[in-house]
């Protein structure tokens, strides 16, 4: 298995005491602030505000005696009462003394796709004192890049001179006062991290607290047109939080949305902002029965605000179990519908990141959840056409190499692009598969008797029926279909497709092909195969004996597991192939749903019993599978190997239908008990891990559709009757033998 993919791949603001905190249990209100598809917002903000409100991850510090540096577990304390743009900035406390020495760093936020390139001259940064700082007493300050080459360090109050107490004064400091200090030159528009350490030894406590870094230019600073205020500004109550929503503001550049609360309708206070390009935010208040007010106000890169929106109110209200799913469907339906490509219509590989790059599989499944949003009122039916027909155009006229699409493409031009490496730069076979399996069901869902139903229903047969799924085989005397080929470089990357994993859809899809099929015999060859190559696969990635022949018959949690490797690992093997093909379906190994079921049963057993004691798991926190964690991706399953601490939401949640009551039970708790810094305006994060404190600021395009799919699948089975619905599915089973396994 490839290496790359080897299972999936100027104000002051004082927020005192508000009437309600003390109700709601000390519950800090840091909002929405990092959702966003805004590239440029990310090239140049270093720092905005912590998801976190205890200690900030993406920081650390060390003192040597007898200096002193406040730190909470090794990270440098989040400032929830002053801050210059809320919901909080970083507190720098410390005391210099002789024969001592400290330091304090702050790293950029990493996250998926994000390129760290700062265009600009200057350094800038606000800083707050609650009593006069003269320059003398602020720190040294350091600068490291990327390529871990460091600056010489530069005395801090050269450039901020006194800091007048009570008050918000912005630093800026030229680019080109940084001197390199390392063996190969430092190069500052790379910055990765910045460091704050000992200066003058007086002996004396100081605190400074910092806001707002950014890397940018003299014209960020320059005059411009008043920001118009934001329109049409709504507030929903939901059981624990309040969804606000706004008209963007087009008609002058603005930077960030600024959103302000009210107990009483009279004084304002702001809580948090949203970056352009989201134009709605997650208020997690944490009760129900509470009544708020909310205001929207615009500001731009100078930090200039418009005058706020119109006040609306909204008061918080319990949900039921079934308002609960509702709820967790449309905020996770969003992402497809509000966080799409303007261009193409298709899913951005994750939010934020770089917002050029759609992904091919996570667009399939957001067509499902599409359908979901049609099926459940978030959008018009008219409105679920236009969207795939615009996708549909997208596809069609988008490079296709034997029929087959890449992994990655240029959202506004449909350029393949290559994200992993320079090999995988044209058909993945796999991602296809999955957009497929969201096409076909939309094509059942889209059947009307209007032109432009009609029309998408065509497109739709177009692009199915010149998928050549038979070139993927590579030869006549193949015994299995093949992930990827390059015209460059052919069939370089070599990855066969071997159960069992995420992929089974792609041998359904490949034998029921109305014009380019593969043989029924390399479902069992291919797929299920048992030849030597096929276990070799199945052992190295797992580094088990157990399954490697595609049966395993081995017991874990005290439950027999049929078919899988090993323990079974990371969930979305039970969601991505079974999202449209409906897993009530038999073959001569397994009953499928009953198979997914004890896979997902398994997970949760490991995690009940947490043999690694990572903080937080049990019966209301698991769903092991593959994520983003604090270092990198990382397909967490349930065994000690793949498993670090890392918890994925969507684990759980899109596993509604195999295990209904411990997924509810896991929904209410990310959203009770967890709520904030968990939930957003696109639902559950990415992941978290709260052996670390840390929470993913990313949301991805391969979450938020299976939980929303999936969750439909398991009320109703929509998705699943429209799938198994097109007319090639059923003889296709009946060649390979399924039979019926649906109660």
């Amino acid at each position: 298995m490839d290496e790359t993919r080897n299972v999936r791949v100027g104000r002051k603001y004082f927020l005192g005491t508000l009437p309600w905190f003390a109700l709601l249990g000390g519950v800090v209100f840091t909002g929405a602030g990092v959702a966003s598809a805004d590239t440029e917002y990310y090239r140049h903000q270093f720092f905005d505000n912590s998801i976190t409100s205890d200690g900030y991850f993406y920081s650390a510090g060390k003192a040597s005696a007898p200096s002193s540096l406040l730190l909470i577990n090794g990270k440098l304390p989040v400032e929830t009462k002053e801050f210059f743009t809320p919901p909080n900035a970083l507190r720098l406390e410390w005391q210099s003394a002789a024969g001592g020495g400290w330091d304090a760093e702050i790293e950029v936020m990493k996250f998926r796709n994000r390129e760290i390139n700062f265009p600009g001259d200057a350094l800038y940064m606000w800083c707050f004192a609650t009593q006069e700082m003269s320059a003398k007493d602020l720190p040294l300050i350091r600068l490291l890049d990327n390529g871990g080459n460091f600056s010489a360090p530069l005395k801090l109050g050269a450039f901020s001179g006194t800091v007048s107490a009570g008050h918000w004064a912005q630093i800026r400091i030229p680019l080109a006062q940084f001197s390199s200090a390392s063996i190969h030159a430092f190069e500052p528009h790379h910055l990765r991290r910045i460091v704050f350490s000992q200066d003058l030894a007086d002996g004396a406590p100081h605190d400074l607290i910092i806001d707002e870094i950014r890397i940018d230019g003299s014209e960020a600073a320059s005059a411009g047109n008043p920001l118009d205020a934001p329109k049409n500004v709504r507030a929903k109550g939901y059981e624990r939080h309040v969804d606000i929503s706004w008209d963007a503001v087009t008609a002058t550049p603005i930077e960030r949305y600024i959103v302000y609360r009210s107990s009483d309708g009279k004084d304002f206070q702001p809580i948090g902002i949203q970056v352009r390009g989201i134009n709605r935010y997650t208020d997690f208040i944490g009760k129900a029965n509470l009544k708020a007010f909310y205001k929207v106000a615009a500001s731009d890169r100078s930090y200039r605000e418009s005058r706020s929106s119109d006040s609306v109110s909204v008061t918080t209200r319990e949900l039921s179990d079934d308002e609960l799913l509702t709820m967790l469907q449309e905020e996770c339906f969003r992402y497809y519908w509000e966080g799409a490509h303007p261009t193409s219509g298709m899913t951005l590989e994750n939010i934020p990141g770089d917002d050029r790059i759609v992904a091919t599989g996570a667009s399939g499944f957001g067509i499902m959840a599409l359908i979901v949003g049609v099926e459940r009122g978030f959008i018009t039916r008219e409105q679920g056409v236009q969207r795939l027909t615009k996708i549909a155009a997208f596809l069609k006229n988008a490079p296709r190499y034997h029929g087959v699409w890449s992994h990655f493409m240029d959202g506004a031009t449909g350029k393949s692009l290559p994200v992993f490496d320079m090999f995988d730069n044209a058909g993945d076979l796999v991602e296809t598969a999955f957009l497929m399996e969201g096409l076909l069901a939309a094509r059942q869902y889209f059947r009307g008797a209007s032109n432009a139903e009609k029309n998408l229903y065509e497109n739709i047969s177009f692009l199915w029926d010149t998928v050549e799924w038979d070139w993927y085989r590579r030869s006549e005397q193949s015994d299995a279909l093949y992930w990827h080929w390059s015209p460059g470089f052919s069939w370089h990357i070599n990855h066969r497709i071997t159960g069992f994993n995420e992929t089974m859809i792609v041998y359904l899809l490949a034998i029921a092909s109305p014009t380019h099929a593969v043989p029924r015999e390399l479902y069992f060859t291919g797929w299920a195969g048992q030849s030597n190559t096929a276990v070799d696969y199945r052992k190295d990635w797992s580094n088990t004996e157990e399954g490697t022949h595609y049966v395993n018959g081995h017991t874990y949690e005290g439950i027999k597991l049929d078919v899988g490797v090993g323990s079974g690992g990371p969930l979305f093997f039970t969601h991505y192939s079974y999202m449209g093909f409906d897993p009530h379906s038999r073959d001569r190994y397994t009953d499928y749903f009953e198979n997914n079921r004890n896979l997902a049963l398994i997970n949760l057993g490991y995690c009940i019993r947490n043999p690694e004691y990572y903080k937080g798991y049990g019966a209301n926190c698991w769903g092991l599978t593959a994520s983003d964690g604090s270092e990198g991706y990382g397909a967490h399953a349930p065994n000690p190997q793949d498993d670090d601490g890392t918890m994925t939401p969507t684990g759980a949640l899109a596993s509604f239908p195999y295990t209904p009551e411990a997924s509810m039970a896991a929904l209410k708790h990310f959203y009770r008990d967890l709520g904030n810094p968990l939930w957003d305006v696109y639902g559950p994060r990415d992941a978290f891990n709260l052996e670390t404190n840390w929470y993913s600021p990313i949301f991805m395009g391969l979450d938020q559709a299976p939980i929303t799919v999936m969750v439909e699948n398991y009320r109703t089975g929509l998705i699943w009757k429209l799938f198994m619905s097109n007319s090639e599915i059923k003889p296709m089973l009946d060649a390979i033998g399924f039979t019926s396994a649906n109660p």
